[in-house]
């Protein structure tokens, strides 16, 4: 029997931002990713944190900011320090799109994130005339805006839990992507 490592392995850490306008279902797909259960919630003021292991040594700090438009104003105070954004849409709301979609660039124009990841959310695919993944792509112009980083739109129904655990490991392995490139620039540039 050979000895043990004993040197504790560093668990990992990653931030990541949810935003969204209010309704599109952050905080339900937030305790669907912890819970597996849906739990009945109210609108979000101020912001809910939870952690969920991504895998072995790897924990997800998920910032779930309320959406509403006072909420907003706030945003761009969750910025600093994110590995990876969480962009939750209502795919059944057209009404909304435009809205939801100005507030996505806005983030996106933001200096603190630049590079950072994004997986946006098309949430609400159970619902009728629901926008698939490609038509929410081209009307967030997911190519225009994110061609500096790693992006990725995933459908998915939040009460059934359709698409989260695909969602759930995309944003892992891009935030993962993300931090270790962090680290190397830090260490380049403290030689």
């Amino acid at each position: 029997m050979g000895l043990q490592n004993t040197k504790p392995s560093a668990v990992k850490r990653a931030n990541i931002l949810m935003l969204g306008l209010d309704s599109a279902g952050k905080s339900t797909l937030l305790y669907k990713f912890r819970y597996k259960d849906v739990f009945l919630t109210t609108p979000t003021i101020g912001f809910n944190v939870d952690m969920i292991e991504a895998g072995k040594d790897f924990t997800l700090t998920f910032w779930d900011v309320g959406g509403q438009k006072k909420m907003r104003e706030f945003w761009s105070n969750f910025l600093d320090d994110t590995d990876g954004l969480l962009y939750v849409v209502d795919s059944s709301d057209k009404h909304r799109l435009e809205e939801s979609r100005r507030e996505f660039e806005l983030i996106l124009k933001n200096e603190s994130i630049k590079n950072v990841p994004v997986v946006v959310l098309a949430n609400k695919q159970d619902l009728p005339g629901a926008l698939n993944a490609e038509e929410i792509t081209r009307i967030f112009k997911m190519k225009k805006y994110c061609s500096d980083r790693n992006w990725y739109v995933q459908p998915c129904c939040a009460i059934a839990g359709q698409g989260l655990a695909e969602a759930l490991h995309t944003v892992a392995t891009f935030a993962k992507q993300y931090s270790k490139s962090k680290e190397t620039f830090t260490s380049l540039k403290e030689f």
